[in-house]
C-alpha cells in the first residue's frame, strides 16, 4: 500500500537531488569494490593468504554501498556519507571467520 506524502515539493526535490549524488557515489564505490576484489585475489594467489586490512575495508565499503541504496530507494531516511559519517566497523555485519573455496 503506497504511503501518502504530505510535504512540500521542494523537500521532495531536495531529496531527489541528494539521491542523484548518492547514485553517483554508488558507482564510484562499485568501481572501488571491483578493484579491491581483483587486488585481494591477486594478493591471495601470490601470498597464499588474504589481506585482512583490505578485507575489513571492503566490508565497510559494502556496508556503505548498502546504505546508499537504502537511502536512494526510500527505505532509509538517514543520509549516507558524505552527508553523514562513513560506516564504522561496528555498523556492519562481521565478516566470516574463515574463508572457504568450495
Amino acid at each position: 500500500m503506497p504511503i501518502e506524502i504530505n510535504v512540500d515539493r521542494i523537500v521532495i526535490l531536495k531529496r531527489f537531488l541528494i539521491t542523484l549524488v548518492c547514485l553517483l557515489v554508488f558507482e564510484l564505490v562499485r568501481l572501488l569494490v571491483q578493484a579491491s576484489v581483483l587486488f585481494q585475489f591477486v594478493y591471495m594467489l601470490i601470498a597464499r593468504k588474504n589481506s585482512e586490512p583490505l578485507r575489513r575495508f571492503s566490508n565497510r565499503l559494502s556496508c556503505f554501498a548498502y546504505r546508499l541504496l537504502r537511502y536512494s530507494t526510500l527505505n532509509e531516511n538517514a543520509k549516507p556519507f558524505p552527508f553523514n559519517e562513513f560506516p564504522k566497523a561496528g555498523d556492519c555485519d562481521r565478516p566470516s571467520s574463515t574463508i572457504t573455496f568450495d
